[in-house]
């Protein structure tokens, strides 16, 4: 038997992939890409819940924004632009590897931010991920003439932006941080919108469904991986309790429950248009901001039971918990909403979500919690199995 040895050409011009491509999937590059990222959200949710346990509640609130937004916005413009034009040649290979170190500059920039407002290190890292994809779209518009001209506008609008970054470090801090940073955030927001006028990128629906997936996929992971240190750290300290053993029982059924909810859908999203795929990448900043601040709230659940926490009230450390939790399923069916879709769906989605929040002032709410969506998966399973056997 022979086997045919694929050579890859160092170099090949970037154009455009087609939408409807069979067998489109996400590539090994792009899964070792989000996995170098989960360490940025490790460190976002970790600055997260230390700043409830210390009660720097509002200061950590205002941190994990700002810190998850250059995350999350990073991420996906890597992703929408690899859905467009993965050549997967020398020099693309290169660029995402700059990528990926400026990925691990953010991280290593979370915790100032969360300790004294030090923006520093993590705009540096910003800055590399940034003109690395700034350097893709300047390939894309020399290889691709009929997006040319969107190409270049992503291309400087990126790079403007990143100029009013690096211009923000220097004023001082207080409530110019703030505002500086959402009018950042407006502008980074605005590019896309402006540079997919002249002729919208070719992105494959299919392969960008996946990739927000597998993301979620990995946010997930990271708040069990959080979670799991939590427990294993009380059981050590303080020995096996049956309510530790219960909570982590409870967080368990929780995280996979929230797995469970995503991805339990008959019909891919449709994002093949402009407005339902902006509204479907827009929104995944919440759904994965949430689903890491899950992860938090579990740790200082653990904080709060093993008398850790200084000074924040039984409610507001369940808050952690519930309000992430909330928020994911309000998300999650806002961004799976389409007409032909059971109503019993969204409205079993939206009850649970209320239910979740009343949890924060009743005692035990983290197995109240992994009750209530419990019963809400039963329920999404009857109404799509349902559907799909009649």
């Amino acid at each position: 038997m022979s086997s045919e040895t694929v050579v890859r050409p160092w170099y090949v011009p970037m154009r455009s992939r087609h939408p409807g491509e069979s067998h489109r999937v996400a590539t090994p590059l792009e899964l070792l890409f989000d996995l170098c990222f989960v360490v940025a959200v490790a460190q976002a949710a970790a600055g997260l819940d230390h700043g409830f346990i210390e009660n720097h509640v509002g200061s950590a609130i205002v941190a994990y924004v700002m810190t998850f937004f250059a995350i999350w916005w990073a991420w996906m413009n890597f992703t929408w632009f690899a859905s467009a034009y993965d050549t997967d040649d020398v020099p693309y290979r290169v660029l995402v590897l700059v990528q990926i170190a400026g990925s691990l500059v953010i991280a290593a920039g979370i915790p100032g931010v969360f300790a004294d407002q030090n923006f520093t290190v993590i705009v540096i890292g910003y800055v590399i991920m940034r003109l690395a994809l700034v350097t893709q779209w300047l390939r894309a518009a020399a290889g691709d003439p009929p997006h040319r001209r969107t190409a270049t506008r992503y291309a400087v609008g990126v790079a403007m932006v990143q100029v009013y970054w690096v211009l923000l470090l220097f004023l001082p801090h207080g409530s110019w941080l703030v505002a500086g940073f959402l009018l950042g955030a407006v502008l980074e927001l605005s590019v896309p919108i402006v540079a997919e006028r002249p002729a919208p990128t070719a992105y494959h629906p299919h392969h960008i469904a996946e990739r927000y997936g597998l993301f979620t996929v990995i946010v997930l992971g990271e708040s069990v991986t959080a979670a799991t240190l939590a427990f294993q750290d009380a059981l050590t300290t303080s020995g096996a309790s049956a309510t530790i053993i219960g909570m982590a029982v409870a967080a368990t059924v929780t995280m996979f429950c929230l797995w469970w909810i995503y991805f339990d859908h008959e019909t891919l999203p449709e994002i093949n248009a402009a407005r339902a795929a902006f509204l479907w990448g827009y929104g995944h900043y919440f759904l994965f901001a949430a689903g890491a601040a899950v992860g938090a709230g579990l740790v200082v659940a653990v904080a709060y039971e093993q008398h850790e926490t200084h000074g924040i009230s039984y409610p507001l450390s369940a808050s952690l918990t519930t309000v992430p939790v909330a928020l994911f399923l309000l998300v999650v069916t806002a961004l799976r909403a389409h007409p032909g879709r059971p109503r019993i769906i969204p409205v079993a989605t939206c009850v649970a979500a209320v239910l979740v929040l009343a949890d924060t002032f009743v005692p035990a709410p983290l197995y109240v919690t992994a009750g209530v969506l419990v019963v809400l998966v039963a329920v999404l399973t009857v109404a799509t199995r349902s559907r799909v056997e009649s």
